[in-house]
């Protein structure tokens, strides 16, 4: 017969909005980061940085106010993270789309539907600051990552070859969208 210490324990998760950033909570998107690298999906990174350079990039990225940053949470430690990227004010003609960047969840964290919960959230705050449409792009290589999209809607609309140069080889990116509203219709250039 099993006892109370036997039983497996849930581990407590969340997903939030990250308006500013205390320390401990730098230090753990660091070393959420930093796995997420080894593991082959730093967004962009291929080795690890020097430390005061993760923190500068975090520091930096919570103070931008055209980039919403949101974070995964595992017992109380954030263990990843994506970034809602707005166009810019002057940007008229492409201001109905955002761009989803750096998604990335540490894999010590993975198959407890984080990376779905960030994607939900970020997806709902397209829709709440008024967006129509997303945008990202992803490697190839990041199989996981390009399940959740499809899973979630996005519908691959271009391939770059040598999208990525990682060591010596060169890696095919995919560019997905998601359609989040029809306000408005296709019309013809120059009207």
């Amino acid at each position: 017969m099993g006892t109370m210490s036997d039983t497996p324990r849930t581990p407590s998760t969340d997903i939030q909005r990250l308006k500013s950033i205390e320390e401990v909570d730098l230090q753990d998107l660091c070393d959420a980061t930093e796995a997420a690298i080894v593991d082959g999906n730093g967004f962009g990174w291929l080795i690890v940085p020097r430390r005061a350079v993760l923190e500068s990039y975090w520091k930096g990225v919570v103070l931008m106010p055209e980039r919403e940053v949101f974070v995964a949470w595992l017992d109380g430690r954030i263990v990843g993270s994506t970034q809602l990227l707005r166009p810019s004010r002057h940007n008229h003609a492409q201001g109905h789309i955002c761009r989803l960047a750096t998604f990335f969840i540490a894999p010590h964290a993975r198959g407890l539907g984080l990376a779905r919960g960030l994607l939900q959230m970020a997806e709902d705050a397209a829709r709440e600051y008024g967006f129509e449409q997303i945008d990202l792009d992803v490697r190839e290589t990041q199989t996981a990552a390009i399940q959740i999209y499809e899973q979630a809607g996005f519908v691959r609309w271009g391939v770059r070859q040598n999208y990525a140069r990682v060591g010596e080889d060169y890696v095919t990116g995919f560019f997905y969208t998601k359609v989040l509203s029809h306000k408005r219709t296709a019309g013809k250039a120059g009207k």
